[in-house]
């Protein structure tokens, strides 16, 4: 039996579709993975609503830090791993659930520090992890070409070439070293935004906090990892933020929900291929009226939720979920 709920003191965010989620995967019961701790929002509603343990997972450093003082309240309930979720099966094993909150947490991004954020200078960082390359790197060494590239396929934006044209141009004056700097020249690269649009470096900064962390491989990579160590009957929730991501989710769960064959004699023969997750929630989950008025970052958010099968884990290619990939990674 769970042990008696905890009330931590407030969260420095609101966790997002937390509501909706909780009330997917209900009744909460058993070991869950946070693989996407953040500032530890999801972790809390997991064990509030009846988890026995939460293995939280997180690159950042950082994460566990400031999570410290309020972590200490749950005691053993919650094993906290400084790892990347892709790894996940590596810390724990046949547990009930994963949930993945992907994209850049709220903690990172009010961190002027951190360099995620075009709305406030701070060093042109967006690691992480803290460490390896980072945007500036990116930014002052990548041709025009592979910025652009990079700007089209990771963040959608259709005027790439214009912005890494100009920001191989604004370099050769000054190396690029703050988000500031950066946004100014993408936002001068573009028409000045009509009142409701998003900010002109939106696509941009994603695009490239994107590859300079590796996300979509992560994301890959992370959905094959719950797979693997999700026992039968165990939940897989994720909510994504952006039309790529919910899309590699999708086609990723309908690819691993099988299908039972084709025997029409006037057409091919397919085999019946099993079904590794059996997907809870046919249409994605968005926010309600209410969830929008407190925290107007969810309005992009989607949630899916599946539950995985008996059936083996198995292999599946990138390509057939549609992971967006630079063409000197193919």
């Amino acid at each position: 039996m769970a042990a008696a709920a905890v009330t931590p003191p407030a969260a420095p965010h609101i966790p997002v579709l937390i509501r909706p989620l909780i009330a997917a995967v209900s009744p909460v019961a058993g070991t869950w993975i946070d693989g996407t701790f953040g500032a530890g929002g999801y972790t809390r509603a997991l064990l509030d609503a009846g988890a026995d343990e939460v293995v939280a997972i997180d690159r950042d450093p950082l994460a566990f830090e400031l999570a410290a003082d309020w972590m200490a309240g749950y005691g053993a309930r919650i094993r906290p791993e400084q790892t990347v979720f892709s790894k996940m099966d590596e810390v724990a094993d046949q547990v009930d659930g994963v949930v993945l909150d992907l994209g850049v947490s709220s903690m990172q991004l009010d961190r002027a520090e951190r360099g995620f954020s075009f709305m406030k200078d701070g060093p042109l960082d967006m690691r992480m992890s803290q460490d390896g390359p980072s945007a500036a790197d990116l930014v002052n060494s990548a041709t025009e070409q592979d910025l652009a590239e990079i700007l089209y396929v990771f963040g959608e934006e259709r005027a790439s070439r214009r912005i890494a044209r100009n920001i191989v141009k604004a370099r050769t004056e000054a190396p690029f070293e703050t988000t500031l700097q950066l946004a100014g020249v993408i936002e001068r690269s573009l028409p000045r935004a009509k009142p409701g649009q998003s900010h002109p470096a939106t696509r941009s900064f994603q695009a490239l906090r994107i590859a300079v962390n590796d996300e979509y491989t992560e994301l890959f990579e992370g959905l094959m990892a719950a797979e693997r160590v999700l026992r039968p009957g165990g939940l897989l929730a994720v909510v994504t933020f952006h039309s790529i991501e919910d899309r590699m989710v999708k086609r990723f769960l309908q690819a691993r929900a099988g299908h039972s064959g084709n025997f029409n004699r006037y057409a091919p023969q397919v085999e019946a291929v099993p079904a590794q997750f059996e997907i809870v929630t046919r249409k994605a989950a968005g926010p309600d009226k209410q969830e929008l008025a407190e925290n107007p970052r969810s309005r992009s958010a989607r949630l899916r939720v599946a539950r995985r099968t008996e059936v083996p884990a198995g292999e599946i290619d990138a390509k057939s979920i549609a992971m967006p990939q630079l063409k000197r990674t193919r």
